[in-house]
């Protein structure tokens, strides 16, 4: 069974999803990979209650990495690419290319942008740090704004201090 709550962010309401595994998605509002079905409503699942606790914290600044179950669906190459998404350090960037050199894969750039653009869970696996070679902010399943935002968002919160 599947689970979901809705939470607010700085960057929008947030629709997390779990089941009892863990956590199967984070969207954003117009996010375009938003599943048809969610479940049921469940804002005292445990799963659910922690994650919006993280997301709270790492959005007020308080904590950089999360620690809770992942259960996301996917083919094995997308499930890779959401690992190595995990390594990247908070604050960082890193582009396509060195993403699929990462995971051992240099030619698949393509394939692991694919990936990286089905990841449903969005800032918990940072899909939002990979970028495009010559350093632009491309391509986000919750739209590129709101990754400009994010990441304008994130300089003002966390490099002033």
């Amino acid at each position: 069974m599947n689970y979901y709550l809705i939470t607010p962010s700085p960057l929008g309401d947030v629709t997390i999803q779990a089941n009892d595994d863990g956590l199967l998605g984070l969207w954003f509002e117009e996010h375009t990979t938003l599943p048809d079905v969610l479940g049921s409503l469940a804002p005292e699942h445990p799963i659910l209650v922690e994650a919006s606790k993280q997301l709270t914290s790492y959005f007020e600044g308080k904590v950089q990495s999360f620690d809770l179950p992942l259960a996301a669906e996917g083919t094995d190459f997308q499930k890779l690419v959401w690992r190595a998404l995990c390594d990247i350090p908070f604050g960082e960037s890193i582009s396509y290319q060195e993403l699929a050199n990462r995971i051992g894969k240099p030619k698949a750039v393509r394939a692991v942008g694919a990936a990286n653009g089905k990841n449903p869970i969005s800032v918990i696996v940072p899909c939002h740090r990979v970028i495009g070679k010559s350093g632009t902010l491309t391509g986000y399943a919750g739209g590129v704004e709101r990754k400009k935002s994010y990441w304008s968002w994130k300089a003002l919160s966390f490099n002033a201090t």
